[in-house]
């Protein structure tokens, strides 16, 4: 987790770099005070980052090092399977569609986010049930 903490941390750090010559380009700190979000969004951006990579940072205290952390590790150091997915499913590409059609439905209209709940519930429950045996196999 430290290359992960690392990470955040610098994204942050790149943040708040950022907001400090955004808010000087834009003039916000300037009296008349010209874009107050712009500057705002990247400081809780900033802020989220580093959130983020402090979490991870004591995170990677608490727990034993992992074999991603170790330049020297082989992959068959790492655990077994990491779970079950189906390589041939289409549910989750018609999933992310319907999320995409409400999306473009509180945008265009709301006739069009309610076919998109519909469609994505229908979505989800052929995605969970996929692997299912006995009365709801497929």
């Amino acid at each position: 987790m430290k290359t992960e903490s690392r990470l955040f941390a610098w994204t942050g750090y790149f943040f708040l770099i950022a907001t400090t010559i955004y808010g000087f380009s834009t003039y916000r700190w300037a009296p008349e005070g010209l874009e107050p979000v712009g500057t705002a969004a990247l400081l809780l951006v900033a802020a989220l980052s580093l959130m983020i990579g402090v979490y991870l940072r004591v995170t990677a205290r608490r727990i034993d090092p992992r074999p991603e952390d170790d330049p020297r590790a082989k992959i068959e150091d790492s655990p077994g399977d990491q779970g079950a997915f189906a390589p041939w499913s289409w549910w989750p590409l018609v999933l992310a569609s319907s999320a995409a059609l409400c999306f473009l439905g509180v945008a265009a209209g709301w006739w069009l986010f309610v076919i998109g709940v519909l469609v994505s519930a229908i979505a989800l429950v052929g995605w969970v049930f996929e692997f299912s045996r006995g009365q709801h196999s497929h």
